[in-house]
């Protein structure tokens, strides 16, 4: 699988498109993209994305697996807006110590219809594996031209 999409072409998407992903600031960006996999770095906002005994919330880890499994998606769909999640399984493996986290997605089954999604969420520092998710999206039909 070729990518479509550049880390850069999809850093621009989520700031024109999906601006929703910066609510909390910055804290996503797009590092690489490769064959059938991409890898977004998450960087935590400790006023958000900490809960008691300064680790990692779970929620934030969540959105980095979906947020991330997306990018992935995009990077070799082009930038569709209309694919949604339709079912996510995580385990949360590790205490993640707040550092910032890698999402290094690889794509499974890419259909026409669905796309299934493993996404790894790692320290950027040791590369020690915090968290495994696999995602599922819906992509929409194609437009008639």
């Amino acid at each position: 699988m070729t990518p479509i999409l550049t880390a850069e072409q999809i850093n621009h998407f989520l700031d024109t498109e999906f601006t929703e992903v910066h609510g909390h600031g910055r804290v996503f960006e797009v590092i690489s993209v490769g064959s059938g996999t991409a890898t977004l770095r998450f960087t935590p906002n400790p006023a958000v994305h900490l809960r008691p005994g300064g680790t990692i919330n779970g929620p934030a880890m969540f959105a980095l697996a979906d947020v991330g499994a997306y990018v992935t998606l995009l990077s070799q769909i082009g930038p569709v807006v209309g694919a949604v999640t339709s079912s996510m399984n995580i385990n949360f493996l590790h205490r993640p110590d707040p550092v910032p986290l890698d999402g290094v997605g690889r794509i499974l089954k890419l259909g026409k219809q669905l796309a299934v999604i493993e996404m790894s969420i790692e320290r950027t520092d040791t590369r020690d594996l915090i968290a495994f998710a696999t995602a599922t999206f819906s992509i929409p039909p194609a437009k008639k031209a």
